[in-house]
């Protein structure tokens, strides 16, 4: 279960850093968050400039004294992906110049973790390689949310807190659900782990959609395990992208007898049509938190909607820093 501080705490724990003053940056990805964030741990941002020269290269400036400061660099490495992490390495080398005394990388939606393995012949490992670039950028400690796979905490060589959703998710679920008659389902067999671990939180039952992908970004249905005949039925999963799999699994299971379907997802790419093609589907609501920033589209869209993961980043960051426990927050 998370537990959750006041604000009041939270600063009372920000300031207790034991080896410095903590002290926030931001990214261009969520400015939103980032001062959600801020608030939550009762700081400021520090004053900095991160911008583009005409030819798009970036320059960031820190404006204020970080001399010795415990630095959180807040920034998600979503679209445009590149963009994003690129600010991520010149922020943490500018950090580093100017004498920060710890750097830590808070990376809500860690991009590039789809390929984190060979997927066929002569074919990269890019979450690896971007750990790399993270880590020998200066970045002393990574926290992220929801990894794709829990083994990318491995490919980096500095300490990495992979944060869960879950918690938030579930006290979610239990306000807007009758849990008595709610079915977890997870979109495809890769996710089971997932969707039994918030199954087992909220003490319901559990079923699987067999899919079959015959090419990246599509995804067709092939069987339902598990009875959802009149169940209001949750699909959990940690990434939406194109949101194929999500409509294909809401329509195998209204066929096989659902009431209703629903999707809660860490993290919403909705890249492309992605807001239409849920706003047009079988799906009741989808659910998503704002570690990535979310689009007009999706903000527009009538079944989407969005829970924010600002308190559990600030509480995580809060214990950072005063070098209290992070994975207590899930016990």
């Amino acid at each position: 279960m998370l537990h959750v501080v006041s604000s009041k705490a939270r600063g009372e724990a920000s300031m207790s850093a034991k080896n410095g003053s903590i002290k926030l940056v931001a990214g261009n990805s969520n400015p939103a968050l980032a001062q959600d964030i801020a608030k939550g741990l009762g700081l400021e941002l520090t004053k900095a400039v991160v911008r583009r020269f005409a030819d798009m290269e970036i320059f960031v400036e820190i404006q204020e004294n970080i001399r010795g400061s415990d630095m959180f660099i807040l920034q998600s490495t979503s679209y445009p992906a590149n963009d994003n992490l690129m600010e991520l390495l010149i922020i943490t080398d500018a950090l580093r110049r100017a004498s920060a005394r710890r750097i830590t990388a808070v990376v809500p939606y860690f991009g590039y973790a789809r390929q984190d393995r060979k997927s066929g012949s002569r074919t990269p490992i890019s979450a690896k390689l971007v750990a790399n670039l993270i880590s020998r950028a200066g970045v002393d400690r990574v926290m992220t949310l929801d990894l794709h796979a829990g083994q990318i905490q491995g490919f980096f060589d500095i300490p990495t807190d992979n944060l869960f959703a879950a918690p938030l998710m579930v006290r979610d679920i239990r306000e807007k659900f009758d849990l008595a008659k709610v079915m977890v389902v997870s979109p495809d067999v890769g996710g089971v782990a997932r969707a039994r671990g918030l199954a087992k939180r909220i003490n319901t039952p559990l079923a699987i959609v067999d899919k079959r992908r015959e090419r990246p970004g599509e995804s067709e249905v092939m069987n339902v395990i598990g009875d959802v005949a009149g169940y209001n039925c949750i699909l959990v999963d940690d990434i939406v992208d194109s949101g194929g799999t999500l409509v294909n699994a809401a329509e195998a299971l209204i066929a096989h007898g659902a009431k209703e379907v629903s999707a809660y997802i860490t993290h919403g790419v909705l890249s492309g049509g992605a807001a239409a093609r849920i706003a047009s589907s079988r799906l009741k609501e989808l659910v998503i938190t704002d570690s990535i920033l979310p689009t007009e589209a999706v903000n527009k869209s009538p079944n989407i909607r969005t829970i924010s993961i600002a308190g559990l980043i600030a509480e995580a960051i809060g214990r950072t820093a005063a070098e209290e426990s992070v994975s207590s927050l899930f016990d």
